[in-house]
């Protein structure tokens, strides 16, 4: 029997999420399809996933593009020599940025949107078109703070990111009783990352040990959700530092 593939969409930085959430995945036995805007970028993370054993392969797509989603969904749930169809999908793009109100244009608003809410649609209305007559499969979306509250200078971030979280919510009342996980998972706090410690220089030391979330733990959390038994299913969640204020 093949074992089935998971696919992780958003993949950047080696030390990212989206790179934890692949390692993981990997490690429990399935061919992970790495997909990012930068193919440099996720063939590192699927090279690494490789050397240690594991098995993945590179995909640079454009979430924002129909095209570009449809066919790597194509790849995930065609039966081949990397193994069965996917039964597991994460959404974890995600773009972030202060932005003075007054200041913001149209354009700037509509690709947050693009990006945070549009990708996530196509993902998973694709993954849901292929888990449905199935009867199985786990689709999750990487949430933030910002899907539940908006802060100053955010009003786009957190515009977009509660139409994804809508979009989960919606999914799950549907697809649920067909045998589909959806969930949310929301990311409240610093990633300890060379992103937020380029960032914010000083951070990590601020806030100190386990101060900051671990890539690795927060992936692990994901993949626990995806072993949940369906009569205790979680549509959503979130993880943070035990530091953290909220």
């Amino acid at each position: 029997m093949l074992l089935a593939k998971a696919v992780v969409v958003g993949v950047g930085a080696e030390d990212g999420l989206g790179a934890a959430l692949s390692r993981c995945y990997a490690a429990n036995g399935r061919h992970v399809l790495v997909a990012g805007r930068t193919l440099e970028k996720v063939e590192r993370v699927a090279a690494a996933i490789r050397h240690n054993g594991g098995r993945a392969s590179a995909y640079a797509i454009d979430t924002t593009q129909e095209d570009d989603v449809i066919r790597l969904f194509d790849a995930a749930m065609t039966s081949d020599e990397d193994g069965g169809p996917a039964d597991l999908v994460t959404y974890n793009v995600g773009r972030n940025l202060k932005i003075d109100f007054r200041q913001m244009d149209a354009s700037t608003f509509e690709d947050f949107w693009r990006m945070n809410t549009l990708g996530g649609f196509l993902v998973g209305r694709e993954a849901a078109r292929r888990f449905v007559p199935l009867g199985r499969g786990s689709i999750f979306f990487t949430g933030a703070t910002g899907s539940l509250r908006g802060m100053p200078g955010f009003a786009q971030f957190a515009a977009s990111k509660a139409g994804l979280r809508m979009i989960s919510q919606s999914m799950a009342r549907e697809f649920g009783p067909q045998g589909i996980h959806v969930a949310h998972v929301i990311v409240d706090g610093a990633i300890d990352g060379e992103r937020v410690r380029s960032l914010f220089p000083g951070a990590f030391e601020q806030l100190g040990e386990n101060g900051m979330l671990n890539t690795n733990a927060v992936a692990e959390t994901y993949w626990q959700l995806h072993l949940q038994h369906p009569s205790a299913w979680t549509q959503e969640l979130d993880v943070r530092p035990f530091k953290e204020q909220f």
